[in-house]
């Protein structure tokens, strides 16, 4: 297996807008209109070098997993839209605060107390949901999302998941389906669910951002 940091060298705008343009006619076959859903670039393994090929290709809003590297990345690349998509640890919160638009994946008491200490008058968050009830995976139960918007320091305008991993994305439909029903019961108006082998799916679920990673940067994968 290729090592992660040099798996997206050589990145080609011109695929990537190609890929683009497939994500958006399966956003269009799903009957969705597709400035309602945002394709954030992952750019977990896409080294700082080559994030200008994303640029010129169209890319505006990316997310990165790990907040060192989120910080870097952010420095040399103030022209995208960041979010932090990753685990996140409370210890990190201070770190990213300044650079990301929303976290997608705060699940934790100590990350609350955090963004309490940090957060700015622009932080936004997602709840992460494990909807799948997944025994050791991260986020909250469906159960504690009321609970952590109350003791939220900071606006929460959606919910994020990572539903199991499956060959046929049709079986995550139901994980999907009910992170809608949940955000709707909350009034939350952001749907983060969907990467690159399941995101139809999420779409057609009602998702309003998917985090693609290999569907943009591998010929064919979208």
């Amino acid at each position: 297996m290729a090592d992660g940091l040099t798996q997206f060298r050589g990145l080609d705008p011109a695929l990537i807008r190609a890929a683009l343009q497939r994500v958006g006619d399966v956003i269009l076959a799903a009957g969705r209109d597709p400035d309602e859903v945002e394709v954030l670039a992952a750019v977990k393994y896409v080294p700082t070098a080559e994030l200008g090929a994303l640029a010129e290709a169209g890319i505006t809003v990316v997310g990165e997993n790990r907040a060192q590297e989120l910080v870097e990345k952010a420095r040399a690349h103030p022209e995208f839209t960041w979010d932090f998509i990753g685990n996140l640890q409370s210890r990190k919160v201070k770190a990213i605060v300044p650079y990301v638009r929303y976290i997608h994946s705060v699940a934790s008491e100590s990350v609350l107390a955090q963004l309490a200490h940090h957060a700015t008058e622009a932080t936004r968050v997602l709840l992460e949901v494990n909807v799948a009830g997944e025994p050791g995976k991260g986020g909250i139960g469906p159960e504690e999302i009321g609970a952590y918007i109350a003791a939220c320091p900071v606006p929460v305008v959606g919910l994020m998941t990572m539903p199991p991993e499956a060959a046929d994305a049709e079986r995550n439909r139901p994980h999907f389906a009910r992170l809608r029903e949940l955000a709707a019961e909350h009034g939350l108006s952001e749907l983060s669910m969907g990467t690159t082998q399941d995101y139809a799916v999420a779409v057609q679920e009602g998702a309003t951002i998917v985090r693609l990673g290999s569907g943009l940067y591998t010929p064919g994968r979208a």
